[in-house]
């Protein structure tokens, strides 16, 4: 799953006729960079969810059939659901076994056919050093296992695997509802897994981490 509905208000006025999933990298969409990334580890059956300008990504991408996938989309409409909303909306659309999910506005060399959910784990996320932006972290890490911010923290790169189980204590939320409570959850119970990756990686979230992704 590609999320992609975001406003992009951080992007703006660059996003104000255009969904940042369609802004240029590099002169390839941020989302095709998602799609080649997903297709490179041989995950060619994707989901993305859509709601501010959604159309013009639809009309963009297409089915896939250009790009060698096969693309389905969850139409959030006007109303964007947030990171976790927006996947338990469309799970009836994942199935029941594991699946990738991935922040269209991050580039990221990571080898996604690499990502695996260790037995026991509910989901499994792709940690990076903290960028400047997020100079105090999100979680820390103790082996494989996520845990609270201790002395060494990380940021979640926005690349994870995750289970349909994640999610079934919120199945019939419907609504606005963020990943990160989630992931406290899952933490509290042991549930949380994670690995520091320390390749190339980039939040393209505002006009000047996108021109830092055009001159890398």
């Amino acid at each position: 799953m590609i999320l992609a509905a975001g406003r992009g208000e951080r992007m703006m006025p660059l996003t104000k006729d255009i969904p940042k999933p369609l802004i240029e990298v590099k002169n390839i969409a941020l989302i095709e960079h998602s799609i080649n990334a997903l297709k490179k580890a041989c995950i060619t059956e994707i989901v993305i969810n859509i709601s501010y300008l959604g159309g013009q990504i639809k009309s963009h991408l297409g089915d896939g059939t250009k790009f060698g996938v096969k693309l389905s989309y969850s139409d959030e409409s006007a109303n964007a659901l947030e990171t976790a909303g927006g996947i338990i909306k469309a799970l009836p659309m994942l199935g029941n076994k594991p699946f990738v999910v991935i922040n269209c506005d991050v580039l990221c060399d990571y080898d996604i056919s690499q990502l695996k959910l260790p037995i026991g784990s509910l989901a499994h996320l792709v940690l990076i050093n903290n960028p400047m932006h997020n100079p105090t972290g999100d979680f820390s890490l103790a082996n494989d296992q996520i845990v609270e911010v201790d002395n060494q923290s990380y940021t979640f790169s926005g690349v994870g695997i995750y289970h349909p189980d994640f999610f079934k204590n919120h199945i019939h939320f419907q609504g606005k509802l963020p990943l990160y409570s989630l992931l406290k959850e899952a933490l509290t119970a042991n549930q949380l897994t994670g690995e520091l990756y320390q390749g190339y990686w980039q939040d393209v979230g505002t006009p000047e981490r996108l021109e830092q992704a055009n001159t890398r």
